[in-house]
């Protein structure tokens, strides 16, 4: 009888199924890549550091070489023009020998980054987008992707044109962050980060700018991401932390784009940020990014461009606050730069994670070069150089490392009213893990860095494509900020990677 029930609900749920088919057609969309990893020197050291090492500056060592496999699957399913839903699956960036890749006891480690609702309002261009979805706030199409965020996220997003063709409204909501339904006591307290943001895309004959602003509100009590924290928070703010249970961030931007030289085009972005200025002078943080890049699209065997930027960084003194503009997870690259976090077709670990806020710089990037067919090459060259004081990363570390060897523990909570992480090097100079700034991703005044990227990819098929990427950087650091532990075994970074990359 159990047998012949689960045959019938078997047959049941095939049968709504089709019923489903029937009405709704099924898309589906993805890609498929895998590729070895080599690296030599990374963080110009082969030593882990708090962005990406998950411990205290220089206390892990590095694998040189992994192969590293990811997979994304996009299910639609349109009921007419007007009206979809999305489900994306993946397995995300896993080392072959973890996880859901290790041999004969894989974990389970499939989940979705992708699940919204989009629909047109009835007999109107008002485009509804509801659920976990791609999110961006704008950024010049030059720049691989945005700054203050690009990533995944729940949101509200509503598109209506205005003037058909020549003027557009965005306009959208996204919670960031929530500690849940119920606070841990009777108290209640403020645990979320919100988003409201809004955009004007003007286009032209020629000309195209997207004004755009957005609103965060964050308590600091949210359970926040520990990098999403430091790229909040200013240097001073581990000291007392928010006196405030909620402080505002916004943002005011503009991304143009000019093609009425065609074949040259002209890309820039103007950024200003701030935050929790009503908060102690201690904790406001506010600046400026600005970036530009001319394009030749006028050569059939290559496309030229140079590029750069400039931001704000941080004055000698961290009791008036942060002088870096505010973000949360970015994705803005340059050329496509191996320095960068960001346009990489080989995805994780494919780069030096540099960070462009507190830093200006100027690239050459030539891309789509092609004298064979299916074969093309990019070449990116790119210096970078701080426009931050020594004064201040100096004093922060130096504060952090008798914070610790004071034995003062200064944990990682996740809370937003403490440091979001802090480990130590007891022999500072040279502690560098304080949530904020690393040795070679933050840079003085004083440092700089260039990095060369070489990329080829070869279409095997029109859907599979081989790709090698290569990378080189020399960096100049500071003995008196980072230390003689580190800054002595700085060393030029190398990486070499090869995979397949199938699109669907």
């Amino acid at each position: 009888m159990k047998r012949l029930t689960l045959a019938l609900a078997a047959i049941l749920v095939l049968g709504c199924f089709a019923s489903a088919q029937a009405a709704t057609e099924v898309k589906m969309t993805g890609d498929f890549r895998v590729y070895g990893n080599w690296w030599s020197g990374r963080n110009f050291t082969g030593w882990s550091n708090e962005f990406n090492g998950g411990s205290a500056a220089g206390t892990q060592t590095e694998d040189d070489f992994g192969v590293n496999q990811r997979f994304r699957l996009r299910t639609d399913f349109v009921a007419n023009e007007a009206l979809k839903f999305r489900l994306g699956i993946r397995v995300n960036n896993q080392w072959w020998g973890r996880g859901t890749l290790t041999a004969d006891a894989p974990a389970v480690s499939i989940d979705v980054y992708q699940a919204f609702l989009q629909f047109k309002w009835p007999d109107t261009d008002i485009e509804i987008t509801a659920g976990r979805q791609p999110l961006a706030l704008p950024q010049s199409g030059y720049f691989d992707g945005g700054l203050v965020f690009d990533s995944e996220a729940a949101a509200l997003v509503i598109t209506a044109p205005l003037v058909p063709d020549t003027l557009g409204l965005l306009i959208g909501y996204s919670r960031f962050y929530d500690n849940g339904n119920f606070d841990a006591t009777t108290t209640q307290v403020s645990d979320e980060l919100d988003l409201f943001f809004m955009a004007l895309p003007i286009t032209l004959d020629g000309f195209s700018v997207t004004p755009w602003t957005a609103l965060g509100v964050g308590g600091r009590n949210a359970n926040y991401d520990s990098l999403v924290a430091a790229n909040l928070v200013t240097p001073g703010y581990f000291a007392p932390g928010w006196s405030k249970n909620q402080n505002a961030y916004w943002w005011l931007g503009g991304a143009i784009e000019v093609d009425a030289l065609d074949p040259i085009k002209f890309y820039a972005d103007v950024i200003y940020g701030q935050g929790a200025m009503a908060d102690r002078q201690v904790n406001n943080r506010a600046g400026w990014f600005i970036d530009a890049a001319i394009e030749y699209t006028g050569w059939d065997v290559l496309t030229p461009s140079v590029f750069g930027w400039w931001s704000t960084g941080e004055d000698g003194s961290w009791r008036n606050g942060s002088e870096r503009m505010p973000y949360t997870v970015p994705s803005w690259n340059g050329g496509t730069s191996f320095l960068f976090d960001g346009g990489q077709e080989l995805g994780a670990d494919s780069n030096m994670y540099m960070n462009p806020i507190g830093t200006w710089g100027l690239g050459l990037s030539l891309k789509d070069i092609s004298f064979i067919e299916k074969l093309t090459h990019r070449i990116t060259f790119v210096y970078v150089q701080g426009t931050n004081s020594s004064k201040a990363f100096r004093n922060v570390n130096y504060a952090n490392y008798l914070i610790n060897a004071a034995g003062l523990a200064v944990p990682m909570t996740g809370a937003f009213n403490r440091p979001a992480y802090y480990g130590v090097d007891y022999s500072y100079p040279g502690y560098t893990s304080n949530g904020l700034f690393s040795m070679g991703r933050d840079l003085t005044a004083s440092e700089y860095v260039f990095g060369l990227s070489f990329d080829h990819k070869y279409m095997i098929y029109e859907n599979l494509a081989a790709i090698i990427e290569t990378g080189y950087a020399h960096g100049h650091f500071q003995k008196s900020v980072w230390g003689p532990r580190l800054a002595n075994k700085a060393q030029d970074a190398w990486r070499v990677a090869f995979g397949l990359q199938y699109k669907f």
